[in-house]
């Protein structure tokens, strides 16, 4: 269980409820994380940015941006 309760997906900002819904659509529900983040739109945005950048400029292998996921995943107890 989370310390700090998720954000309600159905009340938040369009573009988050986006993000929040294509995250169900793949693994079944929003990743808790990302409710967590969408408490504050603003840090929302900018966590997702870095994920964004992580996966779209090349600039990592898409392997090393797995193993990163994994280890941060691993690091906070997820069993992602």
């Amino acid at each position: 269980m989370a310390r700090i309760e998720g954000a309600d997906p159905e009340n938040v900002e369009t573009s988050i409820r986006k993000v929040l819904d294509g995250q169900a659509k793949i693994w079944g529900a929003p990743l808790s994380n990302h409710l967590v983040y969408a408490r504050r739109p603003m840090l929302f945005r900018a966590f997702r940015g870095v994920w964004t950048a992580l996966n779209g400029d090349g600039v990592l292998d898409r392997r090393l941006v797995a193993l990163v996921n994994r280890r941060v995943a691993g690091l906070n107890g997820c069993p992602f």
